[in-house]
């Protein structure tokens, strides 16, 4: 098992330094510092911001959307997951809703928040609307693979419905939850980012983007996005490790 990681981590540093060489000799085939900055200078940019006044208000600010949006969908997500996968009515009612959320250009979202909303609320809401369909879609399908006859069992000697849920669906479905809540996560960033470019809050990693690109500063414009890369990849690894907590403790 130990050589079995070992070779694979290797294999993934061999394919982050291989992207890297990509990139360099990309660099010195375009010769330009506005169209492609070489590795270098980009990592040079990316450590000059980590140590500028306002860097942890930028991330901090993003950060916060990121898991405001997430805490409201995660929750509405289960909930009406869980209720939709009971209930077959419901799901009925609910199905052409996620289907609609789905289905709607970001970009058009994001226009119509600029219209309803401040400008700080914008990529929350956008994140909102890009996770909950994800994480609901997932509890609704962990739902429908909970063993029929252990649910039937426990109707038949009266058990509560709200014990049915605790007892039998919610470990059945963590497997789900985790899933979707890690898939939701990645679109979720992507799309506070794309929120925060187009609203142009005050504090934020969009922001700090867009004027990199408006300046022309490309090696910063790729420095806040492997910043970016960053965070999401950081809260990848705590969704994952919070996984193999419930996965072990069942």
């Amino acid at each position: 098992m130990s050589i079995s990681i070992s070779k694979n981590r290797i294999i993934s540093i061999i394919s982050v330094i291989t992207l890297f060489l990509i990139w360099k000799l990309l660099s010195l085939i375009y010769q330009s510092e506005f169209i492609l900055p070489s590795p270098e200078s980009t990592i040079l940019a990316t450590i000059k911001l980590f140590i500028t006044k306002d860097f942890i208000i930028i991330i901090g600010a993003t950060i916060l959307r990121g898991i405001a949006g997430f805490v409201f969908s995660f929750i509405l997500g289960i909930l009406l997951g869980i209720f939709a996968g009971i209930n077959s009515s419901f799901n009925a009612f609910l199905k052409p809703i996620l289907v609609t959320i789905r289905s709607t250009p970001v970009i058009s979202l994001i226009l119509l928040a600029l219209i309803w909303f401040q400008v700080d609320l914008v990529p929350i809401f956008i994140a909102f609307l890009t996770m909950f369909p994800v994480i609901c879609t997932n509890v609704i399908d962990g739902i429908r693979n909970v063993d029929k006859d252990l649910v039937e069992m426990s109707r038949i000697y009266k058990i509560k419905q709200t014990k049915i849920v605790k007892e039998v669906y919610l470990p059945a479905i963590t497997p789900f939850i985790i899933s979707g809540a890690s898939s939701a996560m990645g679109f979720g960033w992507r799309a506070i980012i794309i929120g925060e470019v187009l609203s142009q809050p005050q504090f934020g990693i969009g922001t700090l983007m867009h004027t990199a690109q408006t300046y022309l500063l490309v090696n910063e414009l790729i420095a806040w996005t492997i910043i970016a890369v960053i965070i999401s990849y950081l809260f990848e690894v705590i969704i994952r490790r919070v996984e193999n907590r419930i996965v072990s403790w069942k």
